[in-house]
Formats: structure tokens, sequence, C-alpha cells
């Protein structure tokens, strides 16, 4: 069995498997340029072409003895106009426009709208967004079965192309028929983590909850103007949160997407979950093997941020360079964390402990860490939330995260920062003390003579006990006549 070494940097890299890395050996090239947790798409493909994937990662898992992260993202509610006679039509700016409930194939004047959700939740004056923003509709009047528009931004529209609604909370589940088909699936596929896409509402995130029924951590995606307006209770919900830019870019101006990027990871943050940063971060690389320096700027500013992970979606999925795309991710963040001036802009967003023991000993573990140049935070948990709050206060040092739970190894690894082993639990303080320093020597995060940080609950192996912040110093001899 190959042992992996922890990573050099602590932001982690989340790449998306597709037609151009669903074979095991690019699925493990992908891992050893630099990626820490593979995301499968259910917005494509069957069940059946999923199972592989899985398959070959766990594959690797158990090869290199590292627990390794999956998310499998739902495709969530997808709004499309019907189809026209023609195919195609041209929509004139000025123009009169019909959206109705008629399944006559459409024309230029009108075509069918089959989301009856839609006639209710609409008022005078909201906008419709036709294909990905492209043409631009404003309602002038509403029945129950007619929507008048005025087009303000207008082009060609082909059949069944995507609409967005940005001004209203449009009344419609999170979770479609497929969706919950696919979340039962990917439970079933051991899923560490499953994406909901287009939440509106925190009560969207705990209907997912309830069907996931804790087999799984849940991930929140913003990309609706109306989920950023009700975040803080979406993130009460949610384990963690994804910067989704690609319809959040197209229901907001341009100009506010960095704004509300730079506002949902400061507040997730603060309230201690993981936040990704996605969508065409790395866009150009699916047909270049470089990227354009704007993006390669772009990443270093979700990384200066303190995003917990950064993630490629068509780059490494159906592009023609995805190796090197997740290995220019991992480039730019090692830059980026060897920057003098990383810290301070890393810091630039306060995080505040709350008044528990475990946030205390969290933060203290960080500014120990700092005073007395200590190599790694040693963390035992069983559930990943003592990890989840180490990480919150992004410590200068590598966090070594030991627990006998699989499920949470493999779910820390969208953690800033965090290197999970699975480990037997410890029963006494002796034992505690010695199989860290065997750990952080064996995993290269601490060597003879060097300081570590131990942070731990009294009795052991008790869920939600974190309470005894040690420090401790290797000799060098840790590692002999020991198998954990």
């Amino acid at each position: 069995m190959t042992k992996f070494a922890p990573r050099s940097r602590k932001v982690r890299v989340l790449a998306t498997l597709g037609p151009a890395s669903s074979s095991p050996e690019m699925i493990r090239k992908l891992f050893m340029v630099g990626a820490d947790a593979f995301r499968i798409n259910m917005s494509h493909g069957a069940h059946a072409d999923k199972i592989p994937l899985v398959k070959a990662i766990r594959a690797l898992e158990k090869e290199l003895n590292r627990p390794t992260t999956i998310l499998f993202d739902l495709q969530g509610p997808k709004l499309r106009v019907g189809k026209f006679a023609e195919g195609k039509v041209l929509l004139e700016t000025g123009q009169t426009f019909i959206l109705d409930r008629d399944k006559a194939p459409g024309d230029a004047d009108r075509v069918e709208l089959p989301h009856k959700e839609i006639f209710a939740a609409l008022e005078v004056g909201a906008r419709l967004l036709l294909d990905d923003g492209k043409l631009v509709l404003r309602v002038s009047g509403v029945e129950p079965d007619r929507i008048e528009t005025l087009v303000e931004v207008g082009g060609p529209l082909s059949n069944s192309k995507g609409l967005n609604v940005p001004d209203v909370v449009v009344p419609m589940a999170a979770l479609t028929e497929k969706d919950r088909a696919d979340l039962a699936f990917a439970v079933e596929q051991g899923a560490d983590w499953i994406a909901l896409s287009f939440v509106q509402r925190p009560e969207d995130v705990a209907e997912a909850r309830r069907l996931i029924g804790g087999k799984a951590s849940v991930l929140a995606k913003i990309e609706k103007p109306t989920a950023v307006d009700r975040l803080e209770e979406i993130l009460e919900l949610a384990d963690a949160v994804m910067v989704a830019r690609g319809d959040l870019g197209v229901e907001l101006p341009p100009e506010r997407v960095p704004l509300v990027q730079k506002h949902i990871v400061a507040t997730a943050r603060r309230m201690g979950r993981p936040v990704v940063v996605a969508t065409q971060m790395l866009e150009s690389m699916i047909v270049s093997p470089s990227p354009t320096r704007a993006e390669v700027s772009d990443v270093a500013t979700a990384i200066y941020d303190g995003a917990d992970a950064i993630m490629l979606s068509a780059e490494s999925a159906a592009g023609a360079w995805p190796e090197e795309s997740v290995s220019m991710m991992d480039r730019i963040a090692i830059a980026v964390e060897n920057d003098p001036g990383y810290k301070a802009r890393l810091h630039f967003t306060e995080t505040f402990p709350d008044p528990t023991t475990a946030d205390a000993l969290s933060e203290a573990a960080k500014e120990i860490a700092e005073t007395i140049s200590a190599s790694a935070i040693i963390c035992f948990t069983n559930s990943g939330a003592s990890a989840r709050r180490i990480a919150r206060d992004r410590p200068s040092v590598p966090m070594l995260v030991l627990t006998p739970n699989e499920a949470t190894a493999r779910r820390v690894g969208l953690l800033w920062g965090a290197h999970a082993v699975i480990t037997k639990d410890v029963s006494n303080f002796e034992e505690m003390v010695a199989k860290s320093k065997r750990m952080a020597m064996r995993h290269g995060l601490a060597g003879s003579g060097d300081k570590i940080i131990i942070m731990a609950g009294v009795p052991f192996g008790t869920p939600g006990s974190t309470n005894m912040l040690h420090v401790q110093r290797l000799t060098g001899k840790e590692l002999e006549g020991f198998d954990d």
C-alpha cells in the first residue's frame, strides 16, 4: 500500500469528472497532480455511468491510504421555454412576447412556458432572462395562463432554452423527482457530500437533510439572489456552501458578482462552514493548455479571500487538458500561500468564536501554534466538528485530523488545511499523546524536536466533548514498535 503525504497547501482542489476524466488512469493522474476531492455531476449521464467513477475513486483511496472526498451534485429544477415551429425565432428589442400554457409550437410572438408555478409568482415589472441572460424580457401583464412581456434585449431564441427568474421566489421545490432519485442513488453509492442546486430558501436545505438522513453532508449552492438574501438562514442548516457563479452571474449584474462572492465567503467563514468557489475559474483551459492571466488572478483572489476549496467544472470534466487544469490550480494555490502577504489577506475576514469551550480551544490552538512555532495541530474527532472549528480560524500550520470514523475522514476533505487519517480511537491521555506524536511524524508533518498542539475531548471517544489542549515536543523515537 502506497502512503500519500499531505499536500503542501491548505486550500482544497475539487475536480469535476466527466468524459475527459472518467477512466481510473485519468482519475489517478488528477489526484496525483492536485485534486483533493471529486465532483460527480448528476445533470449529465445515467446512474450506470457514475458507478465506475465511484469505484475508481475508492480503489485509489485504498491504494494511497488516503480518505478521498466524493461530492454528488444534483441538477435541481431547470426552467426552460417550450419548442418553436421552426426550431428558432428572432425576438426584436421593443416587441411584445407572450409566454403561455399552450403546448402548440411557438413563433416570434409566443411560446409555451411549461412551469405553472412561475405564472403565480410573477408580478408586473419582474425580469425574465432567457438563454443564460442573453435575452431580457420585462413582465407587463400576468394572467393565470398567460404572461405578457416587453423584450428589452432581443436576439435569437431556440427550442428549450433556459429561463431565469431573478426578481421573485418561485414556489418550486429545490428537489425535482429526478433529484430525489439521484439523491437516493448518491447515498447508496456512499456519497460524502451532496450539493443542492438552485437553493432559494432554508426550507430547501431542510428537505434535503431529511431525505439524506445523516448519511452525507449537505452543500448548498448559492446561485440565486433570493438565496443571497437569506444566506445566514441557509448556512444555519447547510454543512457547507458553494459560490456557484454560473447562474449567479446570469441573475446578477456582472459587476456585482465579485462583491457577492466575497460576501458569501466571508459569511460562511464567520459561521464556520466550508465554502467552495466554482464556475469558469480556468474556463479557457477547456481548449487551451494555459489559462488567461485574468483567470489566474480570479483563482488567486478566491484563495486570498480564504475559500476552503476551489472547483474545476468543464475544465477537468470535458476539456482537452484536464490534468493540466488541475495542476494549474495546484500551482496557483501554492504560489498564493507562499506569498508573505497571504496571512494578512487571509485574516482580513475576522472570525469570532462562539461562547463554547470547543471554540475557545480552537482559537487558542491557532494563537499558540504561531507563538511557539508549532509544526502541526493534531485534532481527535469523531464527527468532524472540532476539525471544522479549527479550520474556521485558518491556523498557520497544517491540521492532522485523527478519527476512527471513515465517513468523517472523507467529509473533512473539503476543509481548509485538513489532512485526515482513519485510526483507532484512544482511551487515555498517554495513548493520545503517543499516537499524536507517531502520526505527526509518520505523515511528515513534524520531526525530532518539533512541537505539536493536540486538541481532544475527555472522556475519549465521546462526540462533542472537546475540552483539552496540550502542547508536546517530539523526540524522534515515536515510531518504534507501533501499528495504528
